[in-house]
């Protein structure tokens, strides 16, 4: 596996890797959700780079820059062991250089939601990953789906900016009792962690009440009755899946978002609606590597 530093180093080894070419960009402290985005880059790829970086300009003054877990000799030993063919781990100075001054913004879809709840996250991960996009040149990109609205403002910066690469989104990858993988749930207090797998139940009955078409307003009075305290609702939402808008009614396809707190720990999930075809309005099918290697 190559590791490398700088975004030159990181192109001049990406353009000579066998195409196409998978890209998973993570903030390192890797679990089993990370692991599965890496393998099904492989499976559809006929190579696969990762990047790790801890990006300060995605946290807010008050959040957890400094105590993010950083692990990465044991996340390049087990991308190492996966097979990845380029990790791409840069530092903050040669990202962020002085004088850097340009941010990307995709407008009001980066201000609903999370970005109200965290302004100028979107911004910041709307930047690192433009970035990291120019650097690895990849064909795909490998995004999970517990971070709906991120996938959302990123598909507006691919679209809008046109840049050359597909989206490809994977079901989010849960603990046995449904709480979904996050790196930051190891800040959860033991009765925080217990009570924390309400959110994904809370989601999934109002996305299979939806689906169902019973009523939207006493489905969501139900949802939010479903949260275990000591978490506390922040949002609770059903939305159209590009552009984050609120829908009425038996809209679909069609997304349930929500996140609650847990004391100083912010959990996020979402479960899909499907439409009348049936099909799943966020995540990608599998598909066929030998195909998009021939193309």
């Amino acid at each position: 596996m190559h590791v490398v530093r700088t975004p030159a180093s990181a192109r001049a080894i990406a353009r000579t890797l066998l195409r196409p070419v998978g890209f998973v960009p993570t903030m390192g402290a890797l679990h089993r959700g990370h692991r599965t985005l890496v393998e099904r880059a492989q499976r559809e790829n006929a190579s696969v780079a990762v990047s790790i970086f801890v990006n300060p300009l995605q946290f807010g003054p008050s959040e957890d820059y400094e105590r993010y877990p950083r692990e990465f000799e044991k996340d390049a030993a087990l991308l190492d062991e996966l097979g990845v063919a380029l990790l791409y781990s840069p530092s903050v100075e040669r990202m962020y250089a002085p004088g850097f001054s340009t941010r990307v913004n995709v407008g009001v879809l980066a201000e609903r939601f999370e970005g109200a709840a965290r302004p100028g996250h979107f911004d910041g991960v709307a930047t690192v990953v433009a970035k990291l996009l120019h650097a690895i040149e990849p064909t795909t990109m490998y995004l999970g789906q517990k971070d709906a609205q991120q996938t959302a403002v990123l598909r507006r910066m691919i679209a809008d900016l046109d840049v050359p690469v597909d989206v490809v989104v994977c079901p989010t990858t849960r603990e046995a009792d449904g709480l979904a993988l996050s790196s930051r749930n190891a800040y959860l207090s033991a009765e925080e962690r217990a009570a924390a797998p309400s959110l994904h139940r809370a989601l999934a009955l109002a996305a299979e009440a939806l689906l169902h078409g019973q009523d939207p307003d006493v489905t969501m009075t139900r949802a939010r009755s479903v949260l275990l305290p000591p978490l506390a609702w922040d949002y609770l939402s059903v939305v159209d899946v590009e552009r984050f808008e609120p829908v009425r009614g038996h809209t679909r396809p069609a997304l349930v978002i929500g996140a609650a707190r847990a004391g100083a720990v912010r959990l996020i999930d979402n479960v899909s609606v499907a439409g009348i075809d049936e099909r799943d309005p966020l995540v990608t099918p599998e598909r066929d590597r030998d195909r998009l290697i021939r193309a």
